[in-house]
C-alpha cells in the first residue's frame, strides 16, 4: 500500500466520522473534503449530495403524510 492509498483511506474514515456526528451537514462536508483531496471527482460528489438531498426530501414528505393521516379526525 503506497502513501496515496493510505491518505485516501484516512480521508474516507474522516468523512464517515463526520457523517455520523454531523448528520447531513457532516456528510456534505465529508464528501467535499474527499473532493478537495482528489479522492473523488466533483461530479460524483455532486451526485452523492443530490441523491442525499432527494432522499431527505422524500422521507420528510412521507413522514408528513403519515403524520397527517394519523392526526385526521375520526368520524
Amino acid at each position: 500500500m503506497d502513501e496515496d492509498q493510505k491518505e485516501q483511506i484516512k480521508a474516507a474514515a474522516a468523512a464517515s466520522v463526520g457523517a455520523g456526528v454531523g448528520g447531513a451537514g457532516g456528510a456534505t462536508a465529508g464528501v467535499l473534503e474527499l473532493v478537495a483531496q482528489g479522492s473523488v471527482t466533483a461530479l460524483s460528489a455532486g451526485v452523492v449530495i443530490g441523491v442525499g438531498a432527494l432522499a431527505g426530501g422524500v422521507l420528510s414528505f412521507l413522514g408528513y403524510r403519515i403524520y397527517r393521516h394519523l392526526k385526521k379526525p375520526k368520524s
